[in-house]
């Protein structure tokens, strides 16, 4: 038998399994033993969720992470070798978008393996789709620095770069800065520069919201600790 790789989306949060994840995906996690994750707790904890009766046990996981080595990503190459098929599950979303899994797909087509990616959530799309951006010309641009200066400096290109190109930007940033995300975009943005803030995407409280920077201005907002995904569009 010949590997295959299976690229298996998994949830947001703690959002329910039926409303992300077609039937189809259980069929495969239930035939797959061998999984490469970005963190074993949460892939293990995922697998509990959407397929109680899979025995952890007889799990073999690998991890990839960004600390992961050029020796250690060759090391999980070696997995195409089994005969087995195999499953890369990231922290939250799709696997290689955003995402270290990405390297081992590259290893894949080079090793001449199958890569069959899985329908399931993404973040920075369901966000673009409800932001009413700009969805035939976006960009995203993972995390933005943390320093200051640096941020204001990628905000301000951010936003002329949205104009010159009519070009919607996406971008990240860890939960518990996500309100100072908004103070910073509503400090160097124009006040007619619209921003649309998507946090908790899939889940009960879900929250999209596009508007302009003034009006975000005038617009008491509590986003700390929430998954959030911004959008820009100037």
């Amino acid at each position: 038998m010949k590997s295959k790789l299976y690229l298996i989306p998994s949830l947001l949060g703690n959002d329910d399994a039926a409303r992300s994840l077609p039937a189809y995906n259980l069929a495969i996690i239930k035939s797959i033993r061998i999984f490469v994750v970005e963190n074993e707790k949460s892939a293990r904890k995922f697998i509990k969720t959407v397929l109680p009766e899979k025995k952890q046990q007889e799990l073999e996981i690998h991890i990839l992470d960004k600390n992961t080595s050029g020796e250690e990503l060759h090391e999980l190459s070696k997995l195409f070798k089994r005969g087995e098929s195999i499953g890369i599950i990231s922290e939250a979303g799709l696997p290689a978008v955003a995402d270290p899994g990405g390297k081992l797909v590259r290893l894949a087509h080079q090793n001449q393996v199958q890569v069959i990616p899985l329908v399931g959530p993404s973040s920075i799309l369901l966000a673009l789709m409800a932001s009413g951006m700009n969805g035939q010309q976006f960009m995203f641009h993972g995390y933005l620095p943390i320093d200051k200066f640096e941020r204001k400096k990628v905000i301000q290109k951010l936003e002329a770069d949205s104009r010159k190109n009519n070009c919607t930007q996406i971008f990240m940033e860890t939960p518990y800065r996500n309100n100072q995300m908004l103070e910073d975009l509503i400090k160097f943005c124009q006040p007619s520069t619209s921003v649309c803030v998507a946090a908790n995407i899939t889940m009960d409280d879900e929250f999209i919201l596009t508007q302009s920077i003034k009006e975000w201005a005038q617009k008491k907002t509590d986003f700390h600790k929430k998954p959030a995904i911004f959008l820009l569009e100037s």
